[in-house]
């Protein structure tokens, strides 16, 4: 019945899917499959991608030939650069999807390649020969034969929903948990945790009265997530901010009681920092009021996400909450939140290509490997569908650095350090957060994606030039002055110092006050060449200018730290060996396996003193 394909994908969330159209785009065979086809690519909590750090990922997918951000600018219907007040390094693109939407333009996208097929059931085992994974099993007897692996389970393995003293299996809300899987990777030697995740109530929002909530709306040069050409809608639809308060908060500890959180019913740990409405309350007791974003579902429906009520209390203190809430005193509810607890593995148990150590050919990717967020989940498909192709052909594996992408920082981060938490991205985890932006993402990992066969040559062409013609603009600021009377006019307007005789554009730049757009009218040749170029040539030629020798002192850092990550380390090496190492050293380095010195340094418990002595062993 089924022929044996190169590569199977188990679970069509967001990095089932960016794996299965990887791997498929880099020429293998792929089987994607999934409990239920109709709800691929679902956004099963938030209708929206991106936010602070977030942003930055679905970037860096996109520059390196991935889909997140396609599928994102064809289906928003809102967006946001968050952060805007600050500097560019923590500038974050944010755009709120039409759920429906979304998830059809993923399924069509990925029916649109010849070399993705599809099944519908639940794998209920994989099959190994020897060391080496050779398939899966599914709930109806199948077997599948495959030359690699990748799990993308998500919330499901083993999923428990909890709704006050209620709890019940399942995945998501209306499906069914996945069985069987936990059980076999703990007896092939795998460890394994629990975590636990929520999502808020969803309201009819012709039941709400939108007058007593602030408006929210998108920018208005609107921005894009896709470095390509995507058309996006030239509309885009309002959300509202609204509060808590002490009313409400009363009638939330109501059902604390019932609360399967406070009762430790749920033993997983939750998200740090996306904690439910009543870990709000209990952690922040100080605190009169809480945000709530009030977020529509799409272009058409008129359901409503309530961002900031995750809540597993019972559904009747949640109704009675909700109707506290300025403009929600009349609202209908369509579903109750709930909590959701499920397996997962702890990543140190994978190298930085996300395939598993003690199986080869085996990948996990996603929530499996103790993450929170579309976004996190994404990347981490992308990159195991690329480097799951990249092995079975033997190619050369794809290891992204943390100098050079956000992407870099969360797959090191988790196999390094491991988390006993869901683990979600911040731009604090980066050291380099200032060469990381989401403007340059093209520049810094088109390449990459060029070489792997992802990028078209024409699409490179294209990064190619913008570096020139930034560089072009930037040199323009260094030969062009201008003269006292042509500028002190604006300089003065926009509070800062006049200048006495002749500056250089490029140091007037450096001004904080000032930008191209407040300049422009003082020097038409300045005009006139901007005239050429489009809206992020321009800010890439401005952030440089700006911040030149930040970038110059932040490269120099990067440089020194690259030294430590060219000493590679066998990965085969035993460090009971070396007895200068202390004890917890030694431990922690057998179970990570550190690809090279770099990262043993990262490791938690290994101490300078223990790198000196591997630096010493290494150069022997």
């Amino acid at each position: 019945m089924f022929k044996k394909y190169d590569i199977i994908v188990v679970g069509a969330g967001h990095a089932g899917c960016e794996a299965a159209m990887a791997a498929a785009n880099l020429g293998s065979s792929v089987l994607l499959i999934t409990m239920n086809m109709n709800t691929i690519a679902q956004m099963s909590c938030n209708p929206a991608m991106g936010g602070v750090a977030k942003g930055q990922i679905v970037r860096e997918i996109d520059a390196m030939g991935g889909f997140s951000g396609i599928i994102t600018d064809k289906t928003s219907i809102q967006f946001r650069m968050l952060n805007r007040s600050k500097g560019p390094a923590m500038w974050s693109p944010r755009a709120q999807s039409d759920r429906m939407r979304f998830a059809e333009e993923w399924r069509l996208t990925l029916e649109s390649n010849l070399n993705v097929d599809f099944w519908q059931d639940t794998v209920s085992s994989i099959l190994v020969k020897g060391d080496k994974v050779s398939g899966v099993k599914t709930s109806l007897g199948i077997e599948i034969e495959s030359d690699a692996v990748i799990l993308t389970n998500g919330t499901f393995l083993n999923g428990l929903i909890h709704i006050g003293e209620k709890r019940f299996g399942g995945g998501r809300a209306a499906e069914r948990a996945a069985t069987g899987i936990t059980e076999q990777l703990m007896s092939l030697g795998f460890e394994s945790g629990r975590m636990k995740t929520g999502t808020p109530p969803r309201v009819d929002g012709r039941s709400l009265d939108y007058s007593k909530m602030e408006e929210q709306w998108g920018d208005e040069e609107r921005g894009r997530f896709s470095f390509t050409d995507v058309e996006l809608s030239k509309e885009q639809r309002c959300c509202w901010i609204t509060y808590t308060n002490s009313t409400v908060h009363e009638t939330l500890k109501e059902g604390f009681e019932k609360s399967p959180m406070f009762t430790g019913r749920i033993k997983g740990l939750g998200p740090r920092y996306c904690p439910s409405i009543e870990d709000k309350i209990n952690r922040f007791a100080e605190r009169e009021r809480h945000q709530i974003f009030v977020e529509p579902e799409g272009w058409n429906t008129v359901e409503i996400y309530v961002n900031g009520f995750s809540t597993s209390l019972p559904e009747d203190v949640q109704y009675k909450a909700l109707t506290l809430i300025p403009g929600f005193e009349k609202a209908r509810m369509f579903r109750p939140g709930y909590a959701i607890e499920y397996d997962y593995f702890p990543p140190t148990q994978l190298s930085l290509t996300l395939e598993t150590k003690l199986i080869n050919n085996l990948f996990f990717a996603g929530q499996i490997n103790g993450t929170t967020g579309y976004e996190e989940a994404a990347s981490q498909g992308f990159i195991a569908g690329i480097n799951a192709h990249q092995k079975i052909k033997d190619n050369h594996e794809l290891i992204m650095k943390r100098s050079e992408s956000y992407i870099g920082v969360l797959i090191d981060d988790l196999v390094t350090k491991g988390t006993e938490e869901p683990y979600r991205m911040f731009t604090s985890r980066a050291e380099h957060r200032l060469l990381l932006r989401q403007d340059n993402a093209d520049i810094r990992l088109s390449p990459i994606g060029h070489n792997l066969g992802l990028i078209s040559d024409e699409r490179l062409q294209k990064v190619k030039d913008k570096v020139v013609n930034a560089e072009e603009i930037v040199d323009f600021t260094k030969r062009h002055s201008l003269e006292p009377s042509s500028v002190n006019g604006i300089l003065e307007e926009v509070g800062t110092s006049a200048i006495s005789q002749n500056a250089k554009l490029f140091q007037l730049l450096s001004r904080p006050q000032l930008s191209f757009k407040t300049l422009r009218s003082a020097s038409p040749s300045l005009d006139e060449l901007l005239g050429k170029y489009n809206k992020e040539t321009i800010e890439e030629a401005e952030i440089k200018i700006k911040y030149e020798s930040y970038f110059e002192k932040e490269l120099e850092i990067v440089n020194k730290m690259q030294r430590m990550e060219d000493h590679q380390i066998n990965p085969e090496f035993d460090y009971h060996t070396l007895g200068s190492l202390s004890k917890e050293a030694r431990e922690k380095l057998m179970k990570i396996k550190p690809r090279t010195l770099g990262q043993a340094s990262r490791i938690s418990g290994v101490s300078p003193s223990d790198i000196s002595v591997l630096m010493v062993h290494i150069t022997r």
